[in-house]
């Protein structure tokens, strides 16, 4: 916990306390492009309901998706999750982790490649966070560039604002390209 203080950026003292067991609010993404990915889906939020210290909110809608990076790959089933929790980032994003290990993701040898499950933290209440160990980037990187997280998120929450780039993701949604390519799966 100490190198989550020392590493995250614009953490000032009111911040202090979400490190210390204040719970916050926090935006998960989950993808699946693999086998059953509506079953990898449920699996991972039956998964990330487990532990006591954090409770899943809201789900937005399953959207297909067709893959972002390497376009030669099946398409992608994504929703996004609000949780409140009172576990720090990195403690977060080690759970996330171990729910890709349980579920059966290996790590995968192409960049933005096919996965069975992919568990991200999108947003930390208003938090930044940049570690090297472990990779941890709060807000998660590109959201702004990324239909397929922003169309999600903005179903949970479109006036939240990314705390970087200090706009409202209705609006990173209005910007973004590719929304033709996230469609509803099922609706919550």
């Amino acid at each position: 916990m100490p190198n989550e203080r020392r590493h995250c950026t614009r953490l000032e003292t009111p911040k202090l306390g979400r490190l210390t067991g204040e719970a916050v609010t926090a935006y998960i993404g989950l993808g699946s492009n693999l086998g059953d990915r509506e079953a990898y889906l449920s699996e991972a939020i039956m998964r990330l309901a487990d532990p006591p210290s954090l409770t899943i909110l809201r789900a937005s809608s399953i959207y297909v998706t067709a893959p972002w990076g390497y376009a030669e790959q099946p398409d992608f089933l994504n929703c996004v999750l609000e949780i409140e929790t009172r576990l720090p980032p990195v403690s977060l994003l080690r759970r996330a982790k171990e729910v890709e290990q349980e579920i059966g993701r290996r790590p995968v040898s192409q960049r933005y490649g096919p996965r069975l499950i992919d568990v991200d933290i999108l947003l930390y209440g208003d938090m930044t966070v940049q570690l090297d160990a472990p990779d941890l980037q709060i807000p998660h990187p590109r959201i702004e560039q990324r239909a397929f997280v922003l169309i999600p998120l903005a179903e949970l929450n479109n006036h939240l604002v990314h705390p970087t780039l200090h706009i409202t993701i209705a609006d990173l949604v209005h910007a973004v390209e590719d929304q033709e390519g996230v469609k509803v799966w099922k609706p919550r």
